[in-house]
């Protein structure tokens, strides 16, 4: 027997993995992470230019040309490179300037005082100017007409400074549980993103593979010539290992293209160093997020758990797509019976998003032990903090325990539909399958 399913599953594997469509579609999965990590890159090659500045002319009757430029331009840079500034002082002839405005994408921006509101202001333009540089400007002369007033007021610069200084805000927390709940929001998105999506990706791979396999072996009634060689639950179990297998594979290579992808924009942009700097303060302050959050400490208890977790949430949905296609014969019937389990993979998704949203729900907390999602909910809510260890060693039980259950109540389905070729009535058949099992 042992033999037998080796044989079987190394068939199985080579059938998925030696194939040319799988290395076609890992390399266009790689080049598209490159391109999602690359994307301003690109979009430069193709004609746009992010490293290219907006030209912001200032004609000042106010002399408030330093304020102005260093305030906008400390706003602007908390943008990042998503957008750049250059701001010239000129004293041309506005009428002069307004001609230049069509050759070349400037902005034209007048200050003059105002005996009523203190300060009046233009923004001139060819084209409508875009919400995040308007946003950055109206700021910018609100707050100059600010200082203005208080210029002008005859204040002291004690009060001045009193006056503008930001005020201390210290925030207190007196219910413990939730007292890192802006980090949590940050762990929640992290683990959905790099965790969540690509099991649930995996798991719609891993569904649709078996089906369409077995499905292939009846049509061409391959599927004899197997079962005269071989038992039921021998082939059952072949397609099973073999499939997870190949999902566990394919979610490894994801990791590797990712690391590649994000190594290859560092060496194209080029580390300098302050760029560097940047960068290593960025992490620095995420690294701290994460130690204060203590979801280091939880994952290091629960990450053994949450692999099982995961393994047997992949055994478990290719036990359950495989009885399910052994009780059809085409890939259409089959993707009717596959429509439940992509609704419930869907609910799982998105009760796992809205965890830290809805925090302490007893409703998700009991979603969580259901062994069809507690893959997705169980992990989110155990690293924000919202369950214990046992807890998810409960939902971990739970799933391995459904993966027998399902197995030995699926095989003997299995074993009644598996030979059974019959193309109507389809729902009719799964029950008289059940019923003889």
């Amino acid at each position: 027997m042992k033999t037998k399913l080796k044989f079987l599953v190394k068939q199985s594997l080579g059938k998925k993995i030696k194939t040319k469509w799988f290395k076609i579609a890992n390399i266009l999965v790689l080049i598209c992470l490159i391109a999602i990590a690359n994307i301003d890159r690109i979009v430069t090659f193709f004609g746009g230019d992010f490293e290219e500045k907006q030209e912001i002319i200032l004609i000042d009757h106010t002399n408030s040309y330093d304020f102005f430029s260093s305030y906008f331009l400390s706003m602007s840079n908390s943008l990042g490179e998503m957008k750049n500034y250059e701001i010239q002082k000129s004293t041309e002839n506005i009428e002069k300037l307004k001609e230049g405005l069509k050759e070349e994408d400037r902005v034209i921006i007048t200050l003059d005082f105002d005996s009523e509101n203190y300060l009046k202001s233009q923004v001139i333009t060819y084209n409508p100017i875009d919400t995040i540089t308007y946003q950055l400007l109206s700021t910018t002369i609100n707050q100059l007409k600010s200082n203005i007033v208080i210029q002008t007021s005859n204040m002291s610069p004690e009060e001045i400074n009193a006056l503008t200084s930001p005020v201390e805000i210290e925030k207190i927390t007196t219910n413990e549980e939730v007292e890192n709940a802006e980090s949590q929001d940050i762990i929640s998105v992290g683990v959905i993103l790099v965790i969540i999506m690509p099991f649930f990706f995996l798991i719609t791979m891993l569904t649709q593979m078996i089906g369409a396999e077995i499905n292939d072996e009846k049509s061409t009634r391959g599927m004899e010539i197997i079962i005269s060689n071989v038992s039921p639950k021998v082939h059952f179990l072949s397609k099973i290992i073999a499939s997870t297998i190949f999902v566990v594979v394919q979610g490894l290579l994801l990791v590797v293209y990712a690391i590649l992808a994000f190594a290859i924009r560092m060496l194209l942009n080029g580390v300098t160093q302050t760029s560097g700097m940047e960068i290593s303060g960025m992490i620095g302050d995420l690294w701290q997020t994460i130690l204060q959050s203590g979801v280091l400490h939880l994952l290091g208890q629960g990450l053994p758990l949450i692999l099982i977790l995961f393994l047997a949430s992949f055994l478990l949905y290719a036990i359950l797509a495989g009885v399910l296609a052994s009780m059809t014969t085409s890939v259409e019937d089959y993707q009717q019976l596959q429509t439940p389990l992509m609704i419930i993979l869907l609910i799982g998704y998105y009760v796992a998003i809205m965890a830290s949203t809805f925090e302490g729900s007893l409703f998700i907390k009991i979603l969580s032990f259901i062994p069809m999602i507690s893959f997705l909910v169980a992990p989110v809510i155990f690293i924000l903090g919202q369950t214990t260890l046992m807890e998810l060693f409960i939902s971990t039980i739970f799933s391995v325990l459904f993966c027998f259950i399902l197995f030995h109540y699926g095989l003997r389905i299995y074993k009644v539909g598996i030979l059974n070729y019959s193309s109507s009535k389809l729902w009719k058949k799964i029950m008289k399958s059940v019923k003889k099992a």
